[in-house]
């Protein structure tokens, strides 16, 4: 029996047993966590105040939104997350909810959360919801994560549209600040996750996923990841400039950076992913705590 086929068995054939915790792990609850932290951040510094209801209801349709457009990738991908250690427990592959449930509930949830958007919001909250629900479900997960290196790139922008779709809530527009704040979650974005892919790029080329280090290798990500904390880093102080952050967010942000750009050299001067140079995978796993913390520092920064 090929692997295509057991793959295919495993997905198709789901367990009576799924439980409501299975369908939370459908929505990539850790994922969630920042979506909505980001969005409720991009609510919170809008200058225009909601009311704590609607705000309450429209960071719960962001969270929805983020749950669905996870369901979605777990549909489409649960042939190459079967493949890989990392991923081979989550409720599609495992066999736990079938992969017509996991679309069909991912559907819905995407319904129901652009129409409480809009309830609750604005037209363009809920337009922007909608479209970053697209884009990561279709134009990331079913186009570029299969089909070229720059995936992560590319498709970080999904991930960089919670900000946006908070201020549009509270206020009905998108001004620069808004964007601003996108832009710091898309350029954060390469080298926080080229960071995990040096050490799972045996799972990615044994799925036929692109990553940077498995088409370019692991010297030319360690490169990358350098490039992209060199444009982040100064890029984190652009808020401090236009009044959006003020001499908190500037101190949090300077030692944030200075602290992502320590460890994104660290990598670079190393010889983390190669195959034998184990112990240098530490510096990898060290960036890619780091990162987290920076993100979330200067978003909390900025209340």
């Amino acid at each position: 029996m090929s692997d295509a086929t057991i793959v295919s068995t495993s997905t198709t054939t789901a367990s009576v047993s799924a439980s409501a915790m299975d369908y939370v792990r459908l929505m990539k609850p850790r994922v969630m966590s920042l979506v909505i932290f980001t969005g409720f951040v991009g609510l919170m510094v809008a200058p225009v105040a909601m009311h704590p209801f609607t705000a309450a209801v429209a960071v719960f349709a962001l969270a929805l939104g983020s749950g669905a457009a996870g369901a979605l990738n777990m549909w489409y991908d649960a042939d190459i997350d079967a493949l890989m250690a990392r991923t081979v427990s989550r409720p599609v592959p495992a066999g736990l909810i079938a992969p017509q449930e996991a679309l069909s509930f991912g559907l819905i949830m995407s319904a129901i959360a652009v129409t409480l958007m809009a309830l609750a919001a604005t037209p363009l909250a809920a337009g922007l919801l909608a479209f970053s629900i697209f884009f990561y479900a279709v134009v990331y997960t079913m186009w570029l994560k299969r089909s070229t290196a720059q995936n992560i790139v590319i498709g970080g922008a999904a991930g960089a549209f919670p900000p946006v779709i908070g201020w549009a809530a509270a206020t009905g527009s998108a001004p620069a600040d808004a964007w601003i704040l996108f832009g710091l979650i898309f350029l954060w974005t390469p080298p926080h996750f080229w960071a995990l892919s040096l050490w799972t790029q045996k799972e990615y080329a044994r799925a036929g996923v692109p990553m940077l280090p498995v088409t370019r290798g692991s010297k030319e990500t360690r490169l990358q990841i350098l490039i992209y904390t060199l444009i982040v880093a100064p890029f984190g102080l652009v808020p401090v400039a236009t009044g959006l952050g003020g001499w908190i967010y500037l101190v949090v942000a300077a030692i944030g950076g200075i602290a992502f750009l320590w460890g994104a050299f660290r990598v670079f001067f190393s010889r983390a992913g190669e195959a034998d140079a184990p112990a240098d995978m530490r510096h990898a796993k060290a960036l890619f705590g780091i990162s987290i913390l920076y993100l979330f520092a200067l978003f909390a920064a900025l209340l």
